[in-house]
C-alpha cells in the first residue's frame, strides 16, 4: 500500500485556550517491585534528578525519604539499616521511616536533637506487588494509584520484569506506543518482518488524565482490536482478549523518571492464558530468554534517535515524517506533552520543550550494560548470577585439586578416574561462565 501525502498526520498544534498543566508531583510514582526490594540495606532512586532513598525499619513499615542528610549533606543511600533506623555514612546520624532524627552520636546523652536535623519523608504504600511514593505535598488518595483491576481476578498470572533504560521517560513511551515497530525492531522475538503492514488506529479519548486508544493490522479483515491507554503520568496498558469471555491478558508498563537520560521501567504480563510451563519457569531465566531480548532490541535504536535529535538542536516537528498508518499514537502522545505537560521538570513534545536537551550524553558502551540495568536491580537474575558464579569458581578449583592428584597419585585406577572428572568439572565450569555472560552482555542486532 502506498502512503499519499494527504495520509501523514496533521502537524496541528493544540491551541493556547485549552493549555492545562498536569500536576506531575500529586500523583503516585512506582519505585520497586515488592521482591526486588532489598531486606537489609537501603534502596537508592530518584524522581526527576531528587534523589530518594527507600528502606524498612524492623515492623516492616516502609519509608522514603530525601536522600540527603541533613547534617552535611551525605548521601544517606551510602549507610546502612541499624534496628530499623537509616544511619548516614559519615557521622552515624540515624533517621526513622517518617524522616526524624533519632540519634545523633556526637551529641550529650541529655541533649535535644535539633528540629532541623529531620529529612523530609514522603507517603509509600505497597499495592499489587509494587511499592509506590507519593511526590506531592497535598494529602495523597491512594484510590489514585493506577493499579490494574484483572490482576485481582482468580486464576490470573502475571511475571515482572524491572529495567533501567539510558533515555528518558519520553522515549521509552513513545517507543512502547508505537506498535508499527514491533514487526521490523523484533523480528524473530516478538514479530515477524513479513507481517509489517499498515495499521488503523484510533484515538479515542485524550484528556490532561491521558489517551485511550486502539489498533488493528488491515491486511485481514475484520482483525480484533488491540486497545492501548496512556494513564499519565506513567503508565501504559495493553489489553488483549476480553473479560467477559473468560480469555483475557495484557501488559503493564510502568515507568519512573530518573532524570533526562534514564528512567526505570517495570514490566508485567498478565492474564489467564499462561501455559504451565511459564508458571514453573524461574523468572531470571525467562528475564534472559525473553524479557532481555525484548528490551535491547529497542535499546539501541532509541539511544542513537535521541542522540540524533538532539544534536539537529529542532523540535520534533521539523524532524520526523509520521504517518497516520504508523505513527498517529507517537504524534498523539508528543501533542499531549507540547498541551499538558509544560509544568513538567523537563520535556519533549512535538513542536516544543522544556529543559530537555543534555550538555553530553552517555558512552555508547554504557548504553548495553545489562548488568547495572536490570541484573544488580532485579532480586532473581542477582542472586542466579551470584549463585552462577560461585558454582563456576567451585567447579574451576574442583578441576584444579584433582588435576594436581591426577598429577602426583601412581595409583593406577585414580589416576583416570582423576583425570575425567577434571575434564568434567572445566566443562561445567565453562557452561557456567557462558551462563554467566547472560547476565552480563546485552543483546545486539547487529
Amino acid at each position: 500500500m502506498t502512503i499519499t501525502p494527504d495520509q501523514a498526520v496533521s502537524n496541528t498544534s493544540p491551541t493556547l485556550a485549552n493549555h492545562q498543566e498536569f500536576d506531575w508531583r500529586n500523583c503516585w510514582y512506582p519505585i520497586v517491585f515488592t521482591q526486588d526490594l532489598p531486606k537489609d540495606h537501603p534502596y537508592r532512586f530518584s524522581l526527576y534528578d531528587e534523589p530518594l532513598v527507600l528502606f524498612k525499619n524492623q515492623e516492616g513499615q516502609l519509608g522514603c525519604l530525601t536522600d540527603r542528610c541533613s547534617h552535611r549533606a551525605a548521601r544517606l543511600s551510602d549507610g546502612q539499616i541499624i534496628d530499623g533506623r537509616i544511619e548516614c555514612l559519615y557521622h552515624g546520624w540515624q533517621f526513622g521511616v517518617d524522616g526524624q532524627c533519632l540519634h545523633i552520636p556526637q551529641l550529650p546523652e541529655d541533649a535535644k536533637i535539633p528540629t532541623k536535623a529531620c529529612v523530609q519523608s514522603f507517603p509509600v504504600v505497597e499495592r499489587q506487588g509494587i511499592v509506590w511514593m507519593w511526590a506531592g505535598q497535598e494529602k495523597p488518595i491512594e484510590e489514585s494509584i493506577p493499579t490494574i483491576p484483572a490482576l485481582d481476578k482468580p486464576g490470573v498470572f502475571c511475571t515482572d520484569y524491572i529495567r533501567d533504560l539510558p533515555y528518558d521517560q519520553t522515549y521509552f513511551i513513545e517507543n512502547i506506543i508505537d506498535p508499527a515497530h514491533v514487526y521490523i525492531s523484533h523480528d524473530g522475538i516478538l514479530g515477524k518482518r513479513e507481517n509489517a503492514q499498515p495499521l488503523e488506529i484510533e484515538v479515542i479519548d485524550n484528556s490532561i488524565q491521558g489517551i485511550r486508544s486502539r489498533w488493528r493490522g488491515i491486511r485481514q479483515p475484520n482483525q480484533p482490536w488491540v486497545s492501548i491507554d496512556f494513564i499519565a503520568p506513567n503508565l501504559i496498558l495493553y489489553k488483549f482478549g476480553s473479560e467477559e469471555q473468560g480469555r483475557f491478558g495484557g501488559t503493564v508498563l510502568y515507568s519512573l523518571p530518573l532524570c533526562k537520560d534514564r528512567c526505570r521501567i517495570f514490566l508485567r504480563n498478565y492474564g489467564n492464558l499462561f501455559p504451565w510451563q511459564m508458571k514453573l519457569m524461574p523468572k531470571w531465566l525467562d528475564h534472559i530468554r525473553v524479557r532481555n531480548l525484548i528490551l535491547e532490541g529497542d535499546l539501541q535504536v532509541v539511544v542513537e534517535q535521541k542522540r540524533q535529535i538532539e544534536r539537529l538542536g529542532k523540535n520534533l516537528k521539523e524532524i520526523y515524517l509520521p504517518l497516520k498508518t504508523s505513527d498517529t499514537l507517537v504524534i498523539e502522545y508528543r501533542k499531549w506533552l507540547d498541551q499538558f505537560g509544560t509544568g513538567l521538570p523537563f520535556y519533549q513534545g512535538y513542536s516544543s520543550e522544556k529543559n530537555f536537551h543534555t550538555d553530553q550524553l552517555h558512552e555508547h558502551s554504557l548504553t548495553l550494560d545489562r548488568l547495572s540495568q536490570h541484573t544488580q536491580i532485579c532480586s532473581s537474575c542477582n542472586k542466579a548470577y551470584q549463585v552462577t558464579n560461585l558454582v563456576k569458581q567451585t567447579l574451576i578449583g574442583v578441576a584444579i585439586a584433582l588435576a594436581a592428584l591426577a598429577i602426583l597419585t601412581d595409583n593406577s585406577l585414580v589416576k583416570p578416574v582423576a583425570i575425567a572428572v577434571s575434564l568434567s568439572a572445566v566443562a561445567l565450569a565453562f557452561a557456567a561462565q557462558q551462563l554467566k555472560t547472560k547476565f552480563e552482555r546485552a543483546y545486539t542486532r547487529h
